[in-house]
C-alpha cells in the first residue's frame, strides 16, 4: 500500500473570522503600515459606498475611527471563482468611492435632517436670569377673607411653622429659608426677599430690580397665601403701609415696573388668573411697543411674551391643605425637591422593614456630594427629571427651559415633581409656555425604586451614629431638615468602638441606564426605520408647539399623517433609501450626560456617547441640545490618557457639525489638548495614533478656519510645524488632514505664509502631488490654493485674493518667481491626473494666479490668438479658433505674419544685454503660456464641472483681452469673431445677448433628442477626421511657430506638455445646424458646476464648451478714432508692469495696512500708460492700473473650493457601524447577497459546460438585435444577460439579449469625427460600470445603466487617458485593456506610447514606448501575472511587454511573422506561456514564449476573404473569427476545428475512437453499479468512477493481471447499492449523495507498452476533465491548481504500472523507452518526472532486495517505509499515526497492491511474498485514514488464474468497497485529537 502527495494540487487559504476589539484603548481600526506610495482605495475611500446596483459599493470595507465590539461575521471570499473567468473582480470595486460620486462636492443633507434649532438657545428666546425678587404676602395669624382653611390644615411655610414663634420672627425665618432654598438652585443670582410689602415698596423694589438687571430676565416670586386670591381681571394683592387693608396690583403695572423678559412664579390659589391675564397683557404690550408680535424692541429688550410663568394651580383651583404637606407645597417642590419627594414617598408607599418616617428625615449625606445617599438621590432626581423633559417636550422648548439658564432649568425640572404631587390633590400646576403632562411618565416608577433602594440601607447607615443637636434653630434657617440632623458623614460617622462603619452601596440606577443605552445601540438602535412613532421626529414635529393640536397628551407630536417621502440625495453613496430615517433616540441620553460627572462611569459613558454621535449629525445635535458641551469641555482638562481616543473622536464630530465652538475651544484653551496630541512623537502613547492625530489635525483646522485668533493660537502652539512634520506619514488620512490644517492656518494670514515659505512648505506640498491617494493630492492642492490667495472660508461671500501675501522676507522678483513656480509645478503635476476632483482643485490654484497676474495671461491669450490667425492665413485649416481661409477685418488683408515675433523680441530687448534677466523673463512667459494652454485643455475637459470652472477662468482672461489695448493695435484681429465652417461638436448656440453678457447654453437633456436618427456611416478608417487631426496639427504648428519668437521656450508636441491644445470654442452662424450635432453625455451624481460670467451673473450654468457671446457683439473701433502711438511690445510691457505694481501694492499694504486703496501711478521703466488712465482698485483691494485689466470686469476669481467641506463630511458619517449596504437584512445587502449566490451559480454552470464547449458546435443563434448605426465594438456582462454596444458615432446601447430588449441608450459626448474604439465592463461581480474609450483619447465611466434598478444613469469619472495621439488616416483610435484583478487600465492606439493607469490611485503608472511607427491594434494582459501583456501593431509585429522592467527594457519579445496588420491577440486560456494572434489576411498563429521567435503553428493561411474579427474564449479552448465574406451574416463564426488543442489535450474519442471491449473485458459492473462507456459517452457525469485498466505486459514474474478488473467486479456481486451498509463504517458509500458509476475498462493495447500507457493516460485525463455531477461533491476544488471541481477515480488493475498513468507526464516525457517502465519502477519514474512530492510512504514492505542500496534509493526519492513487522511491534494505531503524520493535509493518492496481504489469504497475485498483513489489518488501517485529502485510488496486481475459490477477488472487491467508503466519508474534525465524527451519529477515535 502506498500513499503519495501530488505536488500539482495546492490548498487554498482557509476562511477566517474577524471580530471587533472589546476595549476602547485599542482604538480605531489598525490600518496597514505600508507607505503612502502604495495606499489603496480601500484605505482612501473610508467606507463610502454607492448603492447603485450597477455599481454598488456595498462591499464590506474596513472603516476607520473607533472600533467597537461587533458580532463576529465570517469574511469569506469566493475562492471557487478564481479560475473560471479571466480575472474575477476583487471584493472592493473600482471607481466606487465617495469621491467618484461627489467629485469633492459636499452632499446635501437627507430630507429628514433640516435646519436644526440652535442648541445654545437663540435670542430672543434665550434667557439668562440676572436678579430675583421674592415677594411674600403671608400676613401671619390673619387669614384672608376668601380662604376657608380645614382643621387640621397645612401650616409649614418654607419648612417653618409660623405659629411656633412671634409672627414677625416667623416672617423673617420664612424669608431667610426661602432665600436659602433659591440659593441652593443657583448661587450666582442675588435674591431679595420682600416680606409683606406695601404697594409703594413693591413698586420701588421692582423698578430697582429692573435697573439692576438691565436687559436680562428677572425672577419674580409671589407667595400670596396671606392675601385674597387673584382676581379674574389679573390683579394680585399686597398691603397698605398700615396693614389695614389689601391693595390690588394690576399685572399691567407689574409689567411696567419689571419690564421684559422675566420669570414669574405664582404660588397662590387661583394662580391661573395671573398666568392667563399676564399673557393677554403681554401680547397687547408687545403689539403696542413693537408693532408686531415677533419683532424685537428697538432698545434690544425682549418681548413680554418671551417671559416664563409657573403657576401653582388653575384659575378655579385652591392649593392643597393636607396637613402632611407644607402649605407652600408648590414652592417646596420648586426649591427643595428632595425633601418633599421623600415626604411624598413616605405618604404613598409602605416603607421597607425597620425604616420609619423619622429615620427618613435623618437620611444622611450632602446634596452636593454624589457619594452620599442624599447626594446620590439628588443626582438621580436630576437625571430622571431631565430625561422626562427630554422625552416629552419639543427640542425647542427643552433647549429654552432646560439649557439656557441654571435657575430656570432647576425650576422647570422641579416643576415636574410639583405636577406629580399636586395633581393627586386635585390641583394642576400650569406653565407658560404650556407643557404636556408628565405626572404619569414611567420614569417616576424608576425614581420610586431608587428611593426604596436607598431607604433599605437606612438602618445600617444610622446604626451607631450618635444624633447631635441640629445647628438649625427651631425657627428654621435652612430648606428642610433631611440630611441636616446628623453631625457627620455616615461613611465616617461617630460609630461605637470596635464597630466597622457601614459603607453605603451606591445605586445601580446609572449602571442599569448605561446598559439600557448600550442595548439600544447594539441591538438595532443604529439601524434605520420607516417614519412613525419609533422614528426620529421630523423637523415639523420638532418645531410644533407642545401645547398645540399637533401634540398628544404626552407632548409627542402627532404622526398620523407623515410627510411625503422626499428623495434622498445622499442615497447614491450612503445606501440609505429615501423612506428610511433614524430611530427615535434612546430615553437614556440625558442620563448619559449626568454620568459624565461620575469618575467610575465616565469612560463607559464616553464610549457609549461616542457610539451615539457616530450615528450622524442628528445625533451630535441631540447631545449638544441636551447640554453635553460644558461637560465635554471640562474633560479636556483631564490628564487621563485613557480618555484621549474617545474625547478626540467626540470633539471631531462636534466640530464637524457645529464649527462655531471654535471660539469656545480658544477661550478655554481646549485647543492645546489637541495640539499636544498631534505633537506626540511616541506612537505607543496613543492607540492607533495616526488615526487620532488626523482627527486632531481636523479639529485644529476647524479652529483655524476663518478665525484669525484661532490661527494665531495654533501657530503659537507649534501646530504648523507638527503638521509639516507629518506630511510624509504612512497613513493617508493623516497626510490629508495635516495638509488641510496647514491650508486653514495660512489662509489669509501673511505671517504664517511667510513662516511656511521659510520652511519650504509649498515645495513639500508640491511634492505631495504625486501621492497615491487622490484625497491627499487634492488636500495638497487645496493648501496651495489658500497659499496663493484662494479662500478657505465657509462663507460663500468671501472669495479670497491677494496672492501669497506680502512675503516681505523675499525680494520682489523672487516673490514673483515663487508664485509662478508654485502654480506651474502644480499644473504640470496634475494636468494629466485621472481624478476630476484633483483637476478641479488645480483650477482653484491657477485661478488665484490668474487673479494676481492677469496681465501676463492677457499677453498669452493675445499671442495664442495671433499665432492661430497666422496659421490659418497660411492655409492651415480651421485654426486654433476654428474657421479657415484668409482672415480679414475692416476690409484690410492682414499680411503681417511677424507681429508676435516682433512684439516678443522687442519686449526682450527692454532687458538689454543682461542674458540672465532675459532668460528669466523668457522662462516666466513660457510658464504662463504653459498654464494658459492647460487651461484651454481643461476648458474642454470631459468632466463637466472641471470644464465649467476652466471656462470661467478662460472667459475672464478673454474678457480682459477684449478690454485691453491689444484691441487698438493697427494689426489687431481681436475685434472680429472668426468665421467658422467646422465647429467642434457640442458647442453652444448663439443667442441674442446684451453687450456685457456671456453666451447662455441651451438646455439639453441627458438623452439625445432623436436617438433613432440615422447618421452618416463611418468606416473604421474614418474614425480620426479633420476636427481631431487639425487640433493635433494645430498644436504642433502653433508651438513650433512660438519656438521662433525670440527664443521663448513654449511647449511643443514633443515636450513634456505633450497634450494637444484644444481650440477656443466660438459661436456659429447657424443654430439649427449645430443643434442637430449636439452630443452630451450623462451628468455626474452631483453636477454642481456653476459658470461665472465676467460681465454679469448668468441664471443658468452654461455648457462645458460654451464660449462668450461677446464675439457677436464686439464692435470694431470707430473709423475716426485717433491713431494709437504704442506698439504690441508696449502693451505687453505695460500689462506685465501693471502686474508687478499690483505685487508692490500688496507688499506695501502688508507693511502698512492703512495704505490700502489708491496708489500713485508709475511704471518701473518710465513708460507712459497707453490709455493715459489712472489707478483704481477692485473689490478685493487689488490695484488695477490704467490699462483697464479688470476695471470693468466682475470679480469671478479666484474660484472657491468646497473640498474642505467635503472632507469634513468624513467626520459626520458613521464609522463604527456597518454601512446600510453592509447591514444584514437591508435591501442592498440582500441584493448583493443574491448577486453573489447567482454569480457562483453562473460560474458553476460555466464549469459544467467547459468540457462540452470544446467539442460542440457554436452555431445556434441566441438573439438578433437591431442597433442604430453600425456597431463598432461591444462587451458582454459576465453574469447578467446584458450586452453593451457602441455604434460608429457615440451612441451606447445597453441590451438584455435574453429578452431582446433595449435597456438604455445614451451619448458618450465625443467630438465630431471621433468614435468609440474601446468598451469594457468593470466591477461585474458587484453590478458593473461601463468604461468607454474614444478615439480622441478620452475615457469615460458610467454607472446605473440598468433602468430596471430604478436608478439614474450617471457619469462616474472622465479623463484623458491618451494625449500623445498621432493623426493617422487608417488609425485605430484608442485601444484599451482592463484587468479587474490588478485594477490596471492599459491604453494605446494611434500613439507611440502605451500608458498604464492604476484604478486605485487614478494615476499613470508607466509610459512605455512602443518603438514602432505603426499604431497599436490590440493590447491583452496576462491574466495570470498581470505584469506582462501583448501589444500588436498595424505593421504585423507582435510585442511582449514586461511592466516589471525599466521602461526602456520593457519589450522582452518581438515577433514579426505576420505580413499584414494584426487584428487581435489573446492569451491561451489554459497555458499561460502561449498566446494566439490573428492578422487581417486571415492567418491565426500560436506562439510559445518559451520557444523560438517563430510561431508554433499557423492556421487559415492565405484566406482569400481576410479576417474582420478574432477573439479567444477566456475559459475554454475555443476561438472565433469573422471573415470579411461573412461579416454581414453573423456576429461570429465558430471555429469547428479547435487548433488550440495540442496532442496531449485530446480526449479518448478524438485520439482512439470508441471504447471497445477486449476479449478479457466487457460489461460487468462493480457492485451492480450503473454501467456506462464513459470514454464514448461525453455527456455522462459522475462524482466517483470505477475504471478498469486490464494491463499486465510490464510485469517481471507472473502475468495475468489483465483479468484483474473482471475478477474484482465478479467478487463484488454480493454487494449492491441498496445493501452496502457497513457496520464498521456506519454508512452506505452509495447512499452518501454522490453519483458512483462503473465506467468499464480502457481498451489497452497488449502489444505496445508505450501505446498502452498513452491510452491509459488519455483515458484517465478524459474523465478528469469532466465536471462533477453533484456540485461540491468531491470537496477537492481547493486542492486543484485550476480551482475546478474534479471527479475521483478508483482504478482496477492490471499490474502496478497503471498507477503511474493516472498522473499526466510532462509534455517532453519520452514514452518509447519501454524497458524502464515496469510494475516495479513506476513510482521511481513518477518521482523523477516531478509528479510526487517527498512526503510519500510505503506500507507492508517485506520483499527481497538487491541490498541496502535499494533502501537508500527509496529514501532518496521521498518514500518512508512501514514494514510488515511494524504492525506487530508498534500496533495498528501507531502505523496509522505514522501514515497520517507523513501525509499531513496534502492531497494524497492511495495505491493498494493486493500482494500486501499474505498469499495465504490472497494467493492470486503476480509476485506473492509470504509474511504479509491480514485482510482484517489492512481494512482497519484503511478506516484509520479518514480525514486525509484523497484525490484518487487504485487496487492492482490481482491475477485470478492463481486464485482458489475466488478468495482474492472477493477480498479485493471488499477493499474497493472500503476505498469507496473512504472517498465518500463526510468527516468533521471535532477536536485537536484524532477524533472524527462520521454520519449517522457515529464517531471514532483512532485506532478504529
Amino acid at each position: 500500500m502506498e500513499t503519495q502527495q501530488e505536488p500539482g494540487v495546492s490548498r487554498r487559504n482557509k476562511k477566517f473570522t474577524t471580530g471587533g476589539s472589546q476595549q476602547w484603548p485599542k482604538g480605531p481600526h489598525s490600518r496597514s503600515s505600508q507607505t503612502h506610495t502604495t495606499s489603496s482605495d480601500s484605505e482612501t475611500e473610508r467606507d463610502y459606498r454607492s448603492t447603485s446596483r450597477s455599481n454598488p459599493s456595498s462591499q464590506s470595507r474596513s472603516r476607520p475611527g473607533l472600533k467597537m465590539p461587533q458580532p463576529g461575521r465570517q469574511q469569506s471570499t469566493n475562492n471557487e471563482s478564481v479560475k473560471t473567468l479571466p480575472d474575477p473582480a476583487p471584493s472592493i470595486p473600482y471607481w466606487s468611492a465617495k469621491r467618484h460620486l461627489t467629485c469633492g462636492n459636499p452632499t446635501p443633507p437627507p430630507p429628514w435632517f433640516k435646519k436644526q434649532e440652535p442648541w445654545r438657545g437663540a435670542a430672543p428666546g434665550r434667557l439668562k436670569t440676572a436678579a430675583a425678587a421674592l415677594v411674600m404676602c403671608l400676613n401671619i395669624d390673619v387669614d384672608p377673607p376668601d380662604v376657608v382653611k380645614t382643621n387640621p390644615c397645612a401650616v409649614l411655610e418654607c419648612w417653618v411653622d409660623p405659629h411656633t414663634m412671634p409672627s414677625h420672627k416667623a416672617l423673617e425665618a420664612i424669608g431667610s429659608n426661602l432665600q436659602h432654598q433659591f440659593e441652593g438652585l443657583s448661587l450666582k443670582i442675588q435674591y431679595k426677599p420682600i416680606l409683606d410689602p406695601s404697594i409703594e415698596d413693591l413698586k420701588r423694589f421692582c423698578t430697582q430690580l429692573r435697573r439692576q438687571a438691565g436687559n436680562d430676565p428677572v425672577l419674580f416670586y409671589y407667595n400670596g397665601h396671606g392675601v385674597p386670591k387673584p382676581t379674574a381681571s389679573g390683579e394680585l394683592w399686597c398691603f397698605n403701609r398700615n396693614y389695614t387693608q389689601y391693595i390690588p396690583v394690576s399685572l399691567q403695572e407689574l409689567q411696567s415696573w419689571l419690564g421684559a423678559p422675566g420669570v414669574f412664579i405664582w404660588d397662590c390659589s387661583a394662580a391661573g388668573h395671573l398666568l392667563q391675564n399676564f399673557k393677554v397683557f403681554a401680547e397687547r404690550r408687545d403689539r403696542e411697543n413693537a408693532g408686531q408680535v415677533n419683532a424685537g424692541l428697538p432698545d434690544g429688550r425682549q418681548l413680554f411674551m418671551n417671559s416664563l410663568q409657573l403657576a401653582a394651580c388653575g384659575a378655579n383651583e385652591t392649593l392643597p391643605t393636607c396637613p402632611e404637606l407644607p402649605a407652600d407645597v408648590f414652592t417646596s417642590c420648586l426649591t427643595s425637591p428632595i425633601d418633599i419627594a421623600l415626604r411624598y414617598f413616605t405618604m404613598c408607599h409602605t416603607l421597607p422593614y425597620n425604616v420609619t418616617t423619622s429615620m427618613v428625615v435623618q437620611l444622611p449625606g450632602d446634596l452636593k456630594d454624589r457619594r452620599t445617599p442624599l447626594g446620590e438621590l439628588n443626582w438621580i432626581f436630576t437625571a430622571i427629571t431631565d430625561t422626562i423633559a427630554w422625552t416629552t417636550f419639543s427640542r425647542e422648548i427643552f433647549t429654552k427651559l432646560y439649557r439656557s439658564d441654571l435657575l430656570i432649568a432647576s425650576l422647570f425640572r422641579n416643576f415636574l415633581l410639583a405636577e406629580r404631587i399636586m395633581k393627586n390633590y386635585n390641583c394642576t400646576p400650569h406653565t407658560w409656555p404650556p407643557l404636556p403632562s408628565t405626572n404619569t411618565h414611567p420614569l417616576w416608577s424608576t425614581w420610586d425604586l431608587a428611593v426604596d433602594t436607598c431607604l433599605r440601607q437606612l438602618p445600617q447607615l444610622l446604626e451607631g451614629i450618635v444624633p447631635t443637636p441640629s445647628p438649625v434653630s427651631n425657627i428654621g434657617t435652612s430648606p428642610g431638615r433631611i440630611g441636616k440632623t446628623v453631625s457627620q458623614d455616615p461613611n465616617a460617622g461617630n460609630t461605637k468602638t470596635g464597630d466597622k462603619p457601614y459603607v453605603y452601596q451606591s445605586s445601580r440606577f446609572f449602571t442599569d441606564q448605561l446598559t439600557a443605552f448600550e442595548v439600544w445601540i447594539s441591538r438595532g438602535g443604529s439601524a434605520l426605520t420607516k417614519r412613525g412613532p419609533l422614528s426620529l421626529p421630523n423637523p415639523e414635529q420638532r418645531s410644533s408647539s407642545p401645547g398645540s393640536d399637533s401634540a398628544d397628551s404626552n407632548g409627542v407630536p402627532a404622526a398620523n399623517t407623515p410627510p411625503p417621502v422626499e428623495p434622498n440625495p445622499r442615497s447614491e453613496y450612503d445606501g440609505v433609501p429615501s423612506h428610511l430615517v433614524p430611530r427615535k433616540p434612546p430615553d437614556q441620553l440625558p442620563i448619559v450626560l449626568q454620568v459624565l460627572l461620575s469618575q467610575p462611569h465616565r469612560l463607559r459613558a464616553l464610549i457609549l456617547l461616542s457610539q451615539f454621535v457616530d450615528l450622524g449629525p442628528w445625533a451630535v445635535h441631540l447631545v449638544l441640545t441636551i447640554g453635553i458641551f460644558p461637560y465635554i469641555s471640562k474633560l479636556l482638562q483631564a490628564a487621563g490618557q485613557d480618555l484621549r481616543p474617545v474625547l478626540i473622536f467626540i470633539w471631531a464630530r462636534i466640530l464637524a457639525v457645529d464649527p462655531s465652538v471654535q471660539s469656545d475651544l480658544l477661550n478655554t484653551g481646549g485647543y492645546k489638548y489637541f495640539s499636544n496630541v498631534l505633537a506626540i512623537k511616541n506612537d505607543d502613547l496613543l492607540p492607533n495614533s495616526s488615526e487620532h492625530k488626523a482627527m486632531c489635525a481636523f479639529i485644529l483646522s476647524a479652529i483655524s478656519r476663518d478665525f484669525p485668533h484661532g490661527q494665531g493660537a495654533c501657530w503659537t502652539e507649534g501646530v504648523f510645524d507638527n503638521c509639516y512634520d507629518r506630511l510624509e506619514e504612512s497613513d493617508f488620512l493623516l497626510r490629508q488632514w495635516t495638509a488641510l490644517c496647514i491650508a486653514q492656518m495660512w489662509d489669509g494670514n501673511d505671517e504664517i505664509k511667510v513662516y511656511g515659505v521659510e520652511n519650504g512648505t509649498q515645495d513639500q506640498l508640491i511634492a505631495m502631488l504625486s501621492d497615491d491617494s487622490a484625497e491627499v493630492r487634492s488636500a495638497a492642492l487645496y493648501a496651495l490654493g489658500t497659499f496663493m490667495g484662494a479662500s478657505g472660508s465657509a462663507d460663500s461671500t468671501k472669495q479670497g485674493g491677494g496672492g501669497s501675501g506680502t512675503m516681505y522676507q523675499l525680494e520682489e522678483r523672487v516673490h514673483f518667481r515663487m508664485e509662478v513656480a508654485v502654480a506651474t509645478g502644480a499644473t504640470l503635476a496634475i494636468k494629466d491626473d485621472a481624478s476630476p476632483m484633483c483637476r478641479k482643485e488645480l483650477l482653484v490654484v491657477v485661478s488665484a494666479l490668474v487673479k494676481e497676474w492677469r496681465g501676463y495671461f492677457v499677453v498669452c491669450a493675445w499671442l495664442y490668438w495671433e499665432e492661430d490667425r497666422k496659421w490659418r492665413m497660411n492655409g492651415g485649416g480651421p485654426g486654433l479658433l476654428g474657421g479657415g481661409g484668409v482672415y480679414s477685418h475692416s476690409g484690410r488683408d492682414h499680411t503681417d505674419d511677424d507681429v508676435t515675433s516682433q512684439a516678443v523680441a522687442e519686449w526682450l530687448d527692454v532687458f538689454g544685454d543682461d542674458e540672465l534677466l532675459r532668460e528669466e523673463n523668457r522662462v516666466l512667459l513660457s510658464s504662463f503660456f504653459t498654464i494658459f494652454v492647460v487651461l484651454l485643455d481643461l476648458s474642454v475637459d470631459p468632466y463637466h464641472e472641471v470644464a465649467t470652472n476652466a471656462q470661467t477662468i478662460i472667459d475672464y482672461v478673454m474678457a480682459l483681452l477684449l478690454e485691453s489695448p491689444f484691441t487698438r493695435l493697427p494689426s489687431t484681429t481681436i475685434n472680429t469673431p472668426p468665421s467658422t465652417n467646422d465647429e467642434p461638436r457640442g458647442s453652444p448656440q448663439p443667442t441674442a445677448k446684451p453687450r456685457n453678457s456671456f453666451q447662455m447654453p441651451p438646455s439639453y437633456n441627458n438623452y439625445p433628442s432623436s436617438p433613432g436618427r440615422e447618421r452618416p456611416g463611418l468606416t473604421r478608417s474614418d474614425t480620426m477626421t479633420s476636427a481631431v487631426s487639425n487640433t493635433l496639427r494645430r498644436t504642433s504648428s502653433f508651438a513650433n511657430a512660438l519656438k521662433s519668437l525670440a527664443g521663448v521656450a513654449f511647449p511643443s508636441a514633443s515636450s513634456d506638455d505633450g497634450r494637444s491644445s484644444p481650440s477656443i470654442p466660438h459661436p456659429s452662424t447657424s443654430k439649427r445646424e449645430k443643434e442637430a450635432d449636439i452630443s452630451r453625455p450623462p451628468s455626474p451624481n452631483l453636477n454642481v458646476a456653476k459658470y461665472a460670467s465676467p460681465y454679469s451673473r448668468p441664471s443658468t450654468p452654461p455648457n462645458t464648451s460654451a464660449y462668450p457671446a461677446f464675439y457677436n457683439n464686439v464692435s470694431p473701433p470707430p473709423p475716426n478714432q485717433s491713431p494709437v502711438n504704442f506698439m504690441a511690445c508696449d502693451v505687453m510691457e505695460a500689462l506685465m508692469e501693471e502686474d508687478m505694481e499690483r505685487l508692490r501694492a500688496r507688499r506695501r499694504a502688508g507693511a502698512n495696512p492703512g495704505r490700502r486703496g489708491r496708489q500713485a501711478a508709475g511704471h518701473g521703466y518710465g513708460m507712459p500708460s497707453p490709455s493715459n488712465s489712472t489707478f483704481s482698485t477692485d473689490s478685493n483691494g487689488s490695484v488695477v492700473l490704467g490699462l483697464g485689466t479688470g476695471a470693468g470686469i466682475r470679480d469671478t476669481l479666484p474660484l472657491k473650493s468646497s473640498y474642505f467641506d467635503w472632507c469634513l463630511e468624513y467626520f459626520k458619517e458613521p464609522q463604527m457601524r456597518q454601512a446600510e449596504p453592509d447591514e444584514p437584512g437591508s435591501v442592498q445587502y440582500n441584493y448583493q447577497l443574491w448577486r453573489q449566490q447567482r454569480n457562483e451559480q453562473v460560474l458553476n454552470d460555466t464549469q459544467t459546460q467547459v468540457p462540452f464547449a470544446e467539442v460542440s458546435r457554436w452555431d445556434r443563434p441566441v438573439a438578433s438585435l437591431q442597433v442604430a448605426g453600425h456597431p463598432l465594438t461591444m462587451a458582454f456582462h459576465s453574469y447578467d444577460q446584458q450586452l453593451v454596444v457602441a455604434n460608429e458615432h457615440d451612441m451606447i446601447t445597453v441590451w438584455d439579449w435574453s429578452q431582446r430588449k433595449r435597456l438604455n441608450y445614451f451619448c458618450n459626448g465625443n467630438p465630431r469625427g471621433t468614435s468609440i474604439t474601446g468598451l469594457e465592463l468593470i466591477n461585474q461581480e458587484s453590478g458593473g460600470i461601463i468604461l468607454v474609450g474614444s478615439s480622441d483619447g478620452i475615457v469615460r465611466l458610467y454607472r446605473n445603466y440598468d433602468p430596471t434598478l430604478e436608478q439614474e444613469l450617471q457619469m462616474v469619472s472622465a479623463f484623458r487617458a491618451l494625449n500623445e495621439v498621432i493623426p493617422i488616416r487608417q488609425g485605430t483610435g484608442m485601444v484599451i485593456d482592463w484587468r479587474q484583478a490588478a485594477g490596471t487600465l492599459l491604453v494605446g492606439g494611434d500613439s507611440r506610447v502605451i500608458k498604464v493607469w492604476d484604478a486605485q490611485t487614478e494615476t499613470q503608472g508607466l509610459d512605455l514606448d512602443t518603438n514602432s511607427d505603426s499604431p497599436v491594434t490590440s493590447i491583452c494582459s496576462d491574466h495570470h501575472s498581470n505584469q506582462t501583456f501583448i501589444a500588436t501593431f498595424a505593421d504585423g509585429v507582435v510585442k511582449i511587454f514586461d511592466r516589471r522592467l525599466e521602461e526602456e527594457d520593457a519589450i522582452v519579445r518581438t515577433y514579426s511573422e505576420h505580413a499584414s496588420c494584426v487584428q487581435n491577440a489573446r492569451w491561451h486560456p489554459r497555458y499561460g506561456a502561449k498566446f494566439l494572434s490573428a492578422s487581417v489576411d486571415g492567418e491565426v498563429k500560436l506562439w510559445d514564449l518559451r520557444g523560438p521567435d517563430h510561431s508554433a503553428e499557423t492556421w487559415f493561411r492565405n484566406d482569400k476573404y481576410g479576417l474582420a474579427g478574432f477573439d479567444v474564449h477566456p475559459t475554454t479552448c475555443i476561438f472565433a473569427n469573422v471573415t470579411n465574406a461573412h461579416a454581414q451574416q453573423a456576429a461570429f463564426s465558430n471555429s469547428i476545428d479547435d487548433p488550440l488543442r495540442t496532442e496531449e489535450d485530446k480526449t479518448w474519442t478524438e485520439k482512439y475512437g470508441r471504447q471497445i471491449d477486449l476479449p478479457y473485458s466487457g460489461p460487468l459492473a462493480f457492485s451492480h453499479l450503473p454501467y456506462h462507456r464513459c470514454l464514448d459517452q461525453s455527456n455522462v457525469l459522475f462524482d466517483i468512477a470505477v475504471l478498469g485498466m486490464p494491463f499486465d505486459t510490464a510485469v517481471t514474474y507472473r502475468p495475468g493481471a489483465r483479468f484483474g478488473p473482471y475478477a474484482i467486479r465478479s467478487g463484488s456481486r454480493r454487494q449492491r447499492a441498496d445493501r452496502s451498509y457497513s457496520m464498521q463504517w456506519g454508512f452506505d458509500p452509495f447512499q452518501q449523495g454522490y453519483t458512483v458509476l462503473d465506467c468499464g475498462d480502457v481498451p489497452v493495447s497488449p502489444f505496445d507498452n508505450a501505446l498502452a500507457m498513452d491510452q491509459m493516460e488519455v483515458a484517465y485525463s478524459t474523465l478528469l476533465k469532466r465536471p462533477v455531477k453533484t456540485q461540491h461533491a468531491s470537496q477537492t476544488r481547493h486542492l486543484a491548481l485550476d480551482g475546478r471541481e474534479r471527479p475521483r477515480i478508483v482504478s482496477l488493475g492490471g499490474d502496478h504500472t497503471i498507477a503511474r498513468d493516472t498522473w499526466p507526464a510532462y509534455p517532453d516525457q519520452s514514452l518509447t523507452n519501454q524497458s524502464r517502465v515496469t510494475h516495479g519502477t513506476f513510482f521511481y519514474l513518477a518521482q523523477e518526472e516531478g509528479l510526487l512530492s517527498n512526503n510519500s510512504i510505503h506500507g507492508g514492505i517485506r520483499s527481497k532486495m538487491a541490498g541496502v542500496s535499494d533502501l537508500a534509493n527509496d529514501a532518496a526519492v521521498g518514500f518512508q517505509i512501514v514494514t510488515t513487522d511494524d504492525i506487530d511491534d508498534l500496533g495498528i494505531p501507531e502505523v496509522i499515526k505514522r501514515i497520517k503524520n507523513r501525509i499531513g493535509d496534502r492531497p494524497v493518492y492511495l495505491s493498494i497492491d493486493i500482494d500486501v496481504i499474505d498469499p495465504g489469504l490472497a494467493p492470486a497475485t503476480g509476485t506473492p511474498e509470504p509474511g504479509g498483513w491480514t485482510t482484517r489489518e489492512l481494512k482497519r488501517i484503511i478506516r484509520g485514514l479518514v480525514g486525509l485529502n484523497f484525490v484518487g485510488a487504485d487496487l492492482v496486481e490481482v491475477a485470478p488464474a492463481y486464485d482458489h475459490a475466488d478468495i482474492t477477488g472477493i477480498a479485493a472487491a471488499d477493499l474497493v468497497h472500503d476505498i469507496l467508503s473512504l472517498l465518500s466519508a463526510k468527516v468533521v474534525k471535532r477536536h485537536a485529537s484524532e477524533e472524527y465524527e462520521l454520519p449517522y451519529g457515529l464517531s471514532c477515535r483512532l485506532p478504529l
